[in-house]
């Protein structure tokens, strides 16, 4: 009878270490689809302004403006996580994420196309948040690390295949089916999340904030991650065009080579990270993303573009899945939406800062001061981390 007591808790204990649950498996999947339709417009939006007329300060405010309103509509999205559960506010994003790409092809004006991408905005901040609060929600609490880990790697994996895909479909397709085909993908991801069984997160009664827009015990990481996501504007927005003024082919490469140095990363990042802390994995991930930014900012062929690519994904698939296991590890249960929202929200403020800043410099002072100046932002996530870190130990 023991035996058979002891063999039950044993299983029990195996299934609740366990991440690959089904509900993990189809989060997983669901953010795939929603990543690959995405990162399709990644790159393509930037031709798409072009071919509207637009040059790169207008590339720069078109990339910018949907950061900034995914970022004003997080917090939002982390209250409603509370209040009105995951399933709601992941469909709602997802919803809306699918109709306002499904529309772009449907556009010919620069106005109309802000307006659209204010509203994709909101969609994308209302999605990602949740998805990032349900799979934090369904990953047993001593692998966080490793699960958030697995969980990037759907989203590493839609970028191997988005940005190659999208630029690929662009010169042989429209861009009204282009955008088609996103908006269909998107579609797949909330077919896929209406099947995920939500863990109900009870609401904690504490008094309401009148300015509750972040989770205090989130902001150290979120902040570091600002200063890195910086960079990701700067090559969303400009690497392409960048690479075609330097008579630089494959840029399709760089995505793929990028997308597959993330992949390898994230396979033992989350892991070190669980067992070693962030101390491990934070200063080695961002020099990696240094001497890419160095590279970029010279860029004299396409082997020297390919290198920075694969530097670039080992560095920023150590450091972003450990900054967002950080960034919920000291939060209360109910409070773990609000957590990721404000990890999300500093990622999409870096990255709007970055276009937005970027398509300024890239205008007077041309497309390698991009990447010099990207240098110095993770500079500065190095020096405010040692900080951090100094600060910590000094409390203890």
């Amino acid at each position: 009878m023991s035996q058979s007591i002891a063999k039950g808790q044993s299983q029990n204990q195996l299934q609740q270490d366990k991440i690959w649950t089904r509900d993990f498996t189809l989060i997983v999947m669901s953010n795939f689809f929603i990543f690959l339709g995405f990162q399709m417009t990644l790159p393509t939006i930037p031709l798409f302004v072009e071919e509207l007329g637009g040059n790169d300060q207008l590339i720069g405010v078109v990339v910018g403006i949907f950061t900034f309103s995914a970022l004003l509509i997080r917090p939002m999205a982390g209250r409603a996580l509370e209040i009105r559960g995951r399933r709601f506010v992941y469909a709602t994003g997802l919803g809306i994420f699918v109709l306002s790409v499904g529309s772009y092809g449907l556009l010919h004006s620069l106005l109309f196309l802000f307006m659209m991408r204010m509203i994709q905005g909101v969609g994308w901040g209302f999605s990602t948040t949740a998805s990032g609060t349900i799979a934090t929600d369904l990953i047993p609490a001593h692998r966080r690390g490793e699960g958030m880990g697995y969980y990037g790697l759907s989203g590493n994996i839609a970028l191997a295949i988005g940005p190659t895909l999208g630029l690929a479909l662009a010169g042989r397709i429209s861009f009204t089916q282009l955008f088609l085909i996103c908006a269909v993908l998107g579609l797949m991801a909330l077919i896929f999340s209406s099947f995920i069984r939500y863990k109900k997160v009870e609401p904690v009664a504490v008094p309401q904030k009148k300015w509750d827009v972040f989770e205090k015990t989130a902001i150290p990481p979120s902040l570091l991650l600002f200063f890195i996501t910086v960079t990701f504007g700067g090559i969303a927005s400009f690497l392409p065009i960048y690479a075609a003024q330097e008579h630089i082919s494959g840029i399709e490469w760089y995505f793929l080579l990028y997308a597959f140095a993330l992949l390898i990363s994230r396979t033992f990042a989350g892991q070190l990270y669980d067992k070693k802390g962030h101390q491990a994995v934070f200063i080695p991930g961002t020099i990696l993303i240094i001497i890419a930014m160095l590279l970029l900012s010279w860029l004299p062929n396409s082997g020297v573009l390919y290198l920075a690519g694969l530097l670039y994904g080992l560095g920023f698939g150590t450091v972003q899945p450990a900054l967002q296991a950080w960034s919920v590890k000291e939060a209360a249960p109910h409070r773990r939406g609000m957590a990721n929202a404000t990890f999300f929200s500093f990622f999409d403020l870096g990255v709007g800062v970055g276009a937005m800043f970027f398509g300024q410099i890239a205008h007077v002072l041309g497309y390698s001061s991009i990447y010099l100046f990207s240098a110095l932002s993770v500079s500065t996530s190095i020096l405010l981390y040692l900080f951090i870190l100094k600060k910590s130990q000094a409390r203890k």
